[in-house]
């Protein structure tokens, strides 16, 4: 992976979406952060695992061609940020496709997070195949990856190609369990946050928040000073309380093709 400086201001908005395109190419993809329509495809069934990260050329229609053939027979997205053409979004809808979810992009500045601790929970890296295991059915309940299909991503986790991003997972156990995740992905010179979960049963206890501050404080420790996720609505308000402020937004879109 190219080395890249720290970015420092939690305003750079265009690292935080390359951070956001090198983390989801690492899990099967040949393109690079600087294509105009990188594609990343594992084949699994759920829109996350597959998808368009951008969009900058200047034929639509022959994008969503290379797209239906490259992703063909897979559930995914169109993820549409600042990165790609204005109006993409419209464009898009207007032929047939429909906005699911405008995810917030925030950041914080990793100068003024503060450690955070839970009673009773224990963070931890995963640092082996078993670990890595438990961490995938974690947050595969909380995202609603089939069970089936646990042991498949279990396997795409375990090939993930660093050649863009490093990577370091962690999960957070309470009595031996796991009841939390959290991912930090480093390219771009950002310290990028994936995969924060907790299981329904462990919610409204801070579990989220210390696991999200672990991986921050992992980045700030590997010379990072700026901290970048996309929230959820029901994360938004934690990643608040922990200092990020919203700099920008993606968009998901599911695509049709047409005949």
């Amino acid at each position: 992976m190219p080395p890249h400086p720290p970015i420092h201001s939690v305003h750079d908005l265009q690292p935080q979406l390359s951070n956001l395109c090198a983390y989801w190419l690492g899990w099967d993809a040949d393109d690079t952060t600087d294509s105009d329509l990188p594609v990343y495809r594992t084949g699994l069934p759920h829109p996350l695992l597959n998808g368009v990260l951008r969009f900058r050329g200047e034929s639509l229609d022959d994008a969503l061609s290379l797209a239906r053939k490259r992703l063909d027979g897979t559930p995914h997205l169109w993820w549409v940020g600042d990165d790609s053409n204005p109006g993409l979004v419209e464009q898009l809808v207007a032929r047939g496709g429909t906005l699911t979810s405008t995810l917030p992009v925030m950041a914080v500045d990793l100068g003024k997070v503060a450690d955070a601790t839970v009673p009773g929970l224990e963070i931890s890296p995963v640092v082996d195949r078993p670990g890595l295991a438990e961490y995938v059915t974690t947050y595969s309940e909380v995202f609603g990856i089939p069970h089936d299909v646990i042991p498949s991503v279990v396997d795409a986790e375990a090939n993930y190609s660093t050649a863009r991003s490093d990577v370091v997972r962690f999960v957070g156990r309470v009595n031996g369990q796991v009841v939390g995740t959290a991912q930090l992905s480093m390219s771009h010179g950002v310290a990028g946050i994936y995969w924060v979960a907790t299981l329904e049963a462990h919610r409204k206890r801070g579990i989220a928040g210390a696991l999200t501050t672990a991986a921050l404080l992992a980045g700030r420790e590997r010379g990072l000073l700026v901290g970048s996720l996309q929230a959820s609505r029901r994360g938004e308000s934690v990643y608040r309380g922990l200092g990020f402020e919203t700099v920008g937004h993606v968009h998901h879109v599911a695509v049709q093709y047409g005949g």
